[in-house]
């Protein structure tokens, strides 16, 4: 599959679940939306930009369809996926955020043909970002959690304080993690490993064989464990949607106004 020629300034965002796109959606200055493999692309402006937004699904060849096709027939030069994840740091707390500096599918096991989590040919189980669109992602959550606002109103609704903002590791497979026993598992096998979720490392894949820069940011939404849990589908939707806006927002001049 040949790419098209990337659009200069074309920015692609994705989510894996409706709640997580649906406050960009709301504010997007919408010129068409085109259907591919059964997803919906939509192509418009946020706060001056060019963006194509969609909704990936939940699951690793759920994200790198979306992504193959995106990338492949879209035209965009840069890739931010955004959404909720499970925190495994022993710092990340419910409602902090989390930009990937690295993505490492911890269910992948090719082994003894190639050393467990390696991805076969690639010669590497850590697939990094890339370092300028991490960066500008960071300073843009930076500004989000130095004056949250109201987020901060968003997350002491649910018994929550001020978030805090984390880079490193985050881990992607195709379990939804949420026992004890497998986050021991986990944080034992990669203790540098801040957060879990199911879509990323599969995204950075997929956008290494294109060559095209990308960037992850996640809100904790649980602790991927045993403990108590806020209600994960009103924190989305009356959270992490909103910390999405506020952090794409940060990026974009001007700013994406407020619903």
């Amino acid at each position: 599959m040949t790419p098209k020629a990337p659009t200069p300034n074309r920015l692609a965002i994705v989510s894996a679940m409706t709640e997580e796109l649906q406050g960009l959606l709301a504010r997007l200055e919408r010129d068409r939306t085109v259907t591919r493999a059964g997803r919906e692309f939509h192509l418009g402006r946020l706060g001056g930009c060019e963006v194509v937004l969609v909704l990936s699904r939940i699951g690793k060849v759920a994200a790198a369809t979306t992504a193959t096709v995106l990338l492949a027939e879209f035209a965009v030069d840069r890739l931010i996926f955004t959404g909720v994840a499970g925190g495994l740091g022993p710092e990340v707390s419910v409602g902090d955020i989390v930009i990937a500096q690295q993505l490492l599918q911890h269910d992948m096991d090719a082994s003894p043909l190639f050393p467990r989590y390696e991805v076969p040919l690639y010669e590497t189980a850590r697939f990094d970002t890339d370092t300028a669109l991490s960066q500008a992602v960071h300073a843009a959550a930076s500004s989000v959690v130095s004056s949250p606002g109201e987020l901060l109103e968003r997350l002491a609704a649910f018994g929550l304080g001020a978030p805090r903002l984390h880079q490193g590791l985050v881990l992607s497979g195709d379990r939804f993690v949420c026992d004890s026993a497998e986050c021991g598992v986990l944080r034992t096998a990669f203790p540098d490993a801040l957060a879990v979720e199911m879509e990323g490392a599969a995204v950075a894949q997929v956008c290494r064989d294109f060559g095209v820069p990308f960037a992850v940011v996640r809100t904790i939404s649980d602790r991927a464990d045993d403990s108590a849990h806020v209600d994960f589908s009103r924190f989305i939707a009356e959270v992490a949607s909103h910390c999405t806006v506020d952090i794409i927002g940060a990026l974009m001049v001007p700013r994406i106004s407020k619903a």
